[in-house]
């Protein structure tokens, strides 16, 4: 007889711990097992016509996948911009799909109040003030998407158009000005229907940096004859971490009218350190923001957060109006706050996150991270092979080969790291020239893998 879903009900404790143990052994392995896996995926299976139950399940993923995922949770893996999972977020991550609550609205739940306060603790976290609202989304890609849709109905505002009511088609051009913003900002402005060839990529400033040039910003707000825009800072670019002048940006909204929306995906967490702070210094200005958690928060996938002033115009673009769900108040269901009506609890492995470790956990995290980047980027200066290509401002170091960094080259060197199973880097262009990236966010990383990073970067360059 083929198992029901009712033997594995009243099997669930045992389950669960099967599901616990298979965990355990994978976390606690995650430190020494290949940072990437390479070769081929197990072939394709049938869709099963009867079940074999939860352990059966249990056991083919931990015989046919398990062993092809990727260290992506450990300390060596510096691709993209990737965090872990701090202990205490992994358990609230299993109780979120335990309690699986709907947080579309209050749904005879607390759930909703408890999204509310850890928006409140991160809003304090990143030094933003209580003007500024926010809402979970799933990642930055998304937080900024919502940002910019709210700055697109402040447009329609000053230009006397209901944009939820008439489409974005009723502003006409839309103009979208940054200095080095991140890839999710022209697809958020695709998806929104603004057109991605409105970006007006503002000059940046000289020596080879990412930050934004603000006097050449304000020569382009004042040639737009005072037609307003949306201005994307960025606190935090991707290559090299570097920070626009958010206060002197924000000061040009005296004279200009723009939007002013700051990705400071993971450079807001700049804010956690005393020494570090400055370089978020004006975030508070910005009409919204984009953090993201699953980065340097150490959250599991997804998780991210949106924050920003005018969430009246927040509720005219997201609304959902119908009679079975309600029409928003003064304090609106999340439903009417960004893209999703069925909406993860994803607030509960932040709120046990910050609960264990607070502020001074998480700040150390920060700083150990940014002092590792550091130790590594004067490793690579050091190896005849390698050079940097910027300076490390805060946790990417940004470097290339010495000699010859040809696409190929840089792409195979990128290949041999891999392949040692010892770090995994991404690639990039910077300044025309082909790169790697070692991006530092992730709570478990220690001085000792920093040196194995570099080990296997002076043998694969040597």
């Amino acid at each position: 007889m083929h198992p029901t879903l009712a033997d594995d009900l009243s099997r669930l404790p045992e389950i669960l711990q099967s599901a616990r143990d298979v965990a355990a052994r994978e976390v606690a392995g995650i430190g020494e097992r290949p940072v990437a896996v390479a070769g081929p995926a197990p072939d394709a299976a049938r869709l099963p016509e009867n079940g074999a139950g939860a352990d059966a399940a249990l056991a083919s993923f931990a015989e046919r996948w398990a062993p092809g995922f990727s260290g992506s949770a450990g300390p060596r893996y510096l691709g993209f911009v990737t965090g872990g999972a701090t202990p205490a977020s992994v358990a609230g991550d299993w109780l979120t799909s335990a309690l699986d609550q709907n947080v579309s609205g209050a749904g005879g739940s607390w759930a909703q109040e408890l999204e509310r306060e850890t928006v409140a603790w991160l809003r304090e976290l990143f030094g933003l003030g209580e003007e500024h609202s926010g809402a979970f989304v799933t990642g930055a890609t998304a937080s900024n998407t919502v940002g910019l849709a709210i700055g697109r109905e402040w447009l329609g505002e000053r230009l006397g158009v209901d944009v939820f009511r008439a489409g974005a088609a009723a502003l006409g051009p839309v103009d979208v000005l940054s200095g080095s913003p991140h890839s999710s900002i022209t697809k958020a402005m695709s998806v929104l229907g603004i057109g991605r060839d409105r970006l007006r990529p503002v000059p940046l400033l000289p020596g080879n940096r990412e930050a934004v040039d603000v006097a050449a910003l304000e020569s382009a707000l004042a040639g737009r004859e005072g037609r307003p825009a949306i201005v994307v800072a960025n606190a935090g670019t991707v290559n090299t971490v570097d920070f626009d002048d958010l206060r002197a940006i924000a000061a040009l909204k005296e004279r200009y009218a723009f939007w002013l929306h700051v990705d400071a995906a993971f450079g807001g967490f700049a804010a956690l350190s005393p020494d570090l702070a400055s370089l978020v210094d004006g975030l508070d200005a910005a009409d919204s923001v984009c953090v993201d958690l699953h980065k340097w928060l150490n959250v599991p996938y997804d998780a991210a957060v949106q924050f920003t002033r005018r969430r009246d115009l927040q509720v005219k673009v997201f609304h959902n109006a119908s009679p079975y769900l309600g029409l928003p108040d003064d304090e609106p269901d999340f439903l009417h706050l960004t893209p999703e009506n069925s909406r993860r609890l994803r607030a509960l492995p932040a709120w046990f996150s910050l609960v264990a470790y607070g502020r001074a956990g998480h700040r150390e995290i920060v700083e150990r991270n940014v002092a590792l980047a550091r130790r590594l980027g004067a490793g690579i200066e050091a190896l005849p092979g390698l050079r940097l290509l910027a300076p490390v401002r805060l946790n990417v170091v940004c470097f290339t080969l010495a000699e010859d960094p040809s696409p190929e080259r840089v792409a195979a060197l990128a290949r041999a790291v891999e392949a040692s199973g010892e770090a995994y880097v991404t690639p990039t262009v910077y300044g025309e020239v082909p790169g790697l990236r070692a991006a530092f966010s992730n709570w478990r990383t220690t001085g000792a893998d920093t040196e194995r990073v570099l080990a296997a970067l002076a043998k694969a360059s040597g």
